[in-house]
């Protein structure tokens, strides 16, 4: 299918799943807020590129190696920050948009890549926020038409955050649905270079 109706690379993909603790294990601290803001530092653009190869090709065995293409060239790269005391720690999310190849749909805008670090899943906010950053940035731009591959197991998720699915596919051997945003959810965000705040809810 062509770029220009449908998205033609994977993936959002936030695992949910919390992590395995025995009775008698201590949890990681995770701190409890977080920036949602544009990738604008080359240290955030590389460990939101390492946090994609372990979830994409170390966890999830989707690509080999490194899940970076030619997308990237034109993508915007949002990350999710950490935070301690006010400064920012690590990228522990990230995901990207972009638009198509110039063709006839100047409004479409596509995202992809959605990954959250694994000691920060408990914190079921991130992957939400990355998600309304990414909407809420393309509409600033002029989006009419936002859309994503969601693999199946996270459709439910994007469903309550106003998605809708189009179609249901297979990509790389793994189901997934062709989702759409609903754009009267997601007022613009002009100032991505600083973002917003959010802050984590602990999963039980």
């Amino acid at each position: 299918m062509a770029e220009t109706t449908s998205p033609d690379s994977p993936l959002f993909s936030v695992i949910t799943n919390p992590l395995p603790h025995g009775p008698l294990t201590e949890r990681p601290f995770v701190p409890g807020l977080h920036r949602i803001k544009h990738a604008t530092e080359g240290w955030e653009r590389r460990q939101a590129a390492a946090l994609r190869r372990q979830v994409f090709c170390v966890e999830q065995g989707l690509f080999d190696g490194d899940d970076r293409d030619a997308i990237d060239d034109r993508a915007l790269t949002i990350v999710a920050l950490s935070e301690l005391c006010g400064m920012p720690d690590r990228v522990v999310g990230t995901v990207r948009i972009h638009q198509p190849e110039p063709g006839p749909a100047p409004g479409e805008w596509i995202g992809s890549r959605l990954a959250v670090a694994a000691d920060h899943r408990r914190a079921g906010s991130l992957g939400a926020s990355l998600i309304r950053m990414a909407v809420c940035t393309a509409t600033a731009r002029g989006c009419t038409r936002f859309h994503a591959l969601v693999q199946s197991q996270n459709a439910l998720l994007f469903r309550r955050l106003r998605w809708r699915t189009v179609a249901e596919v297979s990509l790389h051997g793994r189901p997934h649905h062709h989702m759409e945003a609903d754009l009267a959810h997601y007022p613009p965000i002009h100032d991505g270079a600083n973002g917003f705040l959010t802050l984590a809810r602990r999963a039980a």
